[in-house]
């Protein structure tokens, strides 16, 4: 029984264990839950706080890497799941032939995707609050709430930031524009024409701050060009927590059932 392998990458500002719930859920249905982490990271989101460590200069490019030398690890393609900037790095490594199949959840957009309406980007807006660890920003309480959970409670919203906000590396921030100096992210090449990739799911909720359902809808007309497997799931009444928030079990169950849907089963047939 040889079972399908599933990478979990995360977005900045957020721990790894934010996957905590759908690695388990992915291991009950079958799959080989990968959980990496970015290099260095610590292995709570409490530790990253006290003491980020090694990320200190980690940018966009070496993080992308960091998967590539991952997936690259496997005896056969994984399935490439990512939230936020890890849904931009699932893009781009799937364009690059090296997943089964992806599915990019909230995700930053390559360069090049143009506002939302016509609006300003969200993400300059964004700068780093304070830290007393240099090298790193936090997303300051406040703006958690206002950008990530805006669609929970107080009380939920709170329990989130305790458990899984942590600082970023400001280089990799400014990588992603998500420091207020820049776009969006740049350098990380994403080829929306490759017709032999793996399907591509691009999911979004449609009350995300952070990343706008207009924004998402704007990457997957950038699929337009290729004839392989790509297509949009829009959570109403849901924000960027979508993957970490109370209702993260029915967009993993939606993931679980678009996979089998394309004949990616846990499970590899015998023979």
């Amino acid at each position: 029984m040889k079972q399908t392998p599933v990478v979990l990458i995360h977005g900045a500002w957020f721990h790894m264990s934010s996957w905590e719930g759908w690695a388990e859920r992915f291991t009950a249905y079958g799959y080989a839950v990968c959980v990496p982490g970015w290099p260095g990271e610590a292995h709570t989101a409490d530790r990253a706080r006290r003491d980020p460590g090694p990320p200190r200069d980690l940018g966009l490019a070496a993080l992308a890497a960091h998967y590539e030398q991952v997936v690259r690890g496997f005896d056969d393609p994984p399935v490439l799941i990512g939230h936020s900037a890890g849904g931009l790095i699932a893009q781009h490594l799937l364009g690059a032939d090296l997943g089964r199949a992806a599915v990019a959840l909230a995700p930053l957009p390559a360069g090049g995707v143009p506002p939302a309406d016509g609006r300003s980007r969200p993400w300059p807006l964004m700068s780093a609050g304070p830290t007393r660890h240099p090298g790193f920003g936090q997303l300051p309480r406040a703006r958690f709430r206002h950008l990530v959970v805006n669609t929970v409670g107080e009380g939920e919203a709170e329990q989130l930031f305790d458990r899984y906000a942590v600082p970023a590396p400001l280089r990799l921030l400014a990588d992603l524009g998500l420091d207020g100096t820049a776009t969006g992210p740049v350098g990380t090449v994403v080829d929306t024409a490759n017709t032999a990739r793996g399907p591509l799911l691009l999911v979004s909720g449609q009350e995300d701050r952070m990343v706008p359902d207009a924004v998402t809808r704007s990457v997957y007309k950038l699929y337009g060009d290729s004839s392989a497997v790509t297509d949009l799931k829009q959570f109403a009444d849901r924000g960027h927590s979508l993957v970490f928030d109370s209702g993260w079990r029915s967009v993993a169950d939606h993931v679980l059932g678009w996979l089998a849907a394309n004949g990616v089963e846990a499970v590899a047939p015998q023979g």
